[in-house]
């Protein structure tokens, strides 16, 4: 994730938005007895935390294969052969 955005993300005093979300009682019931276990001062907090970390695994894994997409269709214009970027790209799974 770019240092900026890392940094947006940090701040405490963003704007909040109000929204509304239907989930299982059972759910919310779990949620208010962990979320003090775990160091929040309540469910939405935790709720807020969950969302937040999965958004960011899911943006870091979908901006990274944009700029791998980006890259690949380069080292083909650049005349590199598909089989050359397949045998890179297994290689470097590999570390």
């Amino acid at each position: 994730m770019k240092t900026n955005k890392l940094k947006e993300r940090l701040k405490k005093d963003k704007q909040m938005t109000m929204i509304s979300l239907r989930i299982p009682e059972d759910v919310v019931e779990d949620l208010k007895r962990i979320a003090p276990l775990l160091g929040f001062s309540g469910y939405q907090p935790l709720m807020r935390a969950y969302i937040g970390q999965g958004l960011r695994v899911d943006l870091e894994r979908l901006e990274g294969s944009v700029e791998l997409t980006t890259l690949i269709e380069s080292l083909r214009n650049q005349g590199v052969k598909d089989d050359v970027i397949a045998s890179a790209m297994a290689e470097a799974q590999n570390f």
